[in-house]
């Protein structure tokens, strides 16, 4: 049975597609597409205990920034030639936030911060590979927030030069309360209820 002829972007270049490739396709693929590993990443849709971290996560974050600093939610970070995730949260400069309203991706050099909400279709993701790139990348502070039942809970990780690795600093369930890359306390148990 023949159907329609799928668009030239489903298939990829021999070698996997580029950063390059993958910023060129804005407007044709799906929203929140990623490249990781010179392949494309499509992600299922959102619950709302997704929505809801992204949201308090992106505001919290912003309004605690320091003014050299901004925050932001689901924008794509290139990160190398065959590298290109969309983090689901991310604070970057304020002069790489100020490029105006059709800047569609930030650089790795932008990034102070990057927050990702595990999905059950994001586990190995978010947990091995998106933070291996980071690290690689160079981007210093990476949080993981999961959902422990009725909780939120978020891994805290910073760059650690003397084993070139990122190492837990921090789990924190109903207060996220740190001090790198500025001070921040966030209340966990604001999810999920109307502020």
């Amino acid at each position: 049975m023949d159907g329609e002829p799928l668009p030239d972007w489903v298939i990829p270049p021999p070698g996997g597609f580029t950063a390059a490739d993958f910023l060129r396709m804005d407007g044709l693929l799906p929203r929140h597409t990623e490249l990781i590993d010179g392949s494309l990443v499509f992600v299922s849709p959102q619950t709302m205990w997704h929505a809801q971290v992204l949201k308090l996560l992106e505001n919290e974050l912003d309004r605690q920034a320091p003014a050299h600093l901004r925050a932001v939610r689901e924008m794509t970070v290139r990160l190398g030639e065959r590298q290109a995730p969309e983090p689901d949260v991310a604070v970057v400069t304020a002069e790489a936030f100020d490029r105006g309203p059709s800047c569609t991706h930030f650089l790795a050099e932008d990034v102070v911060l990057v927050v990702e909400a595990v999905s059950a279709d994001s586990v190995e993701r978010d947990r091995e590979i998106k933070p291996r790139r980071y690290l690689a990348a160079g981007i210093r502070h990476y949080w993981r927030a999961e959902r422990d039942g009725d909780r939120t809970v978020v891994y805290v990780y910073e760059f650690d030069p003397r084993d070139a690795a990122y190492a837990l600093t921090g789990i924190h369930h109903d207060r996220l309360k740190v001090t790198a890359p500025f001070d921040i306390e966030i209340d966990l148990t604001a999810i999920g209820q109307r502020r």
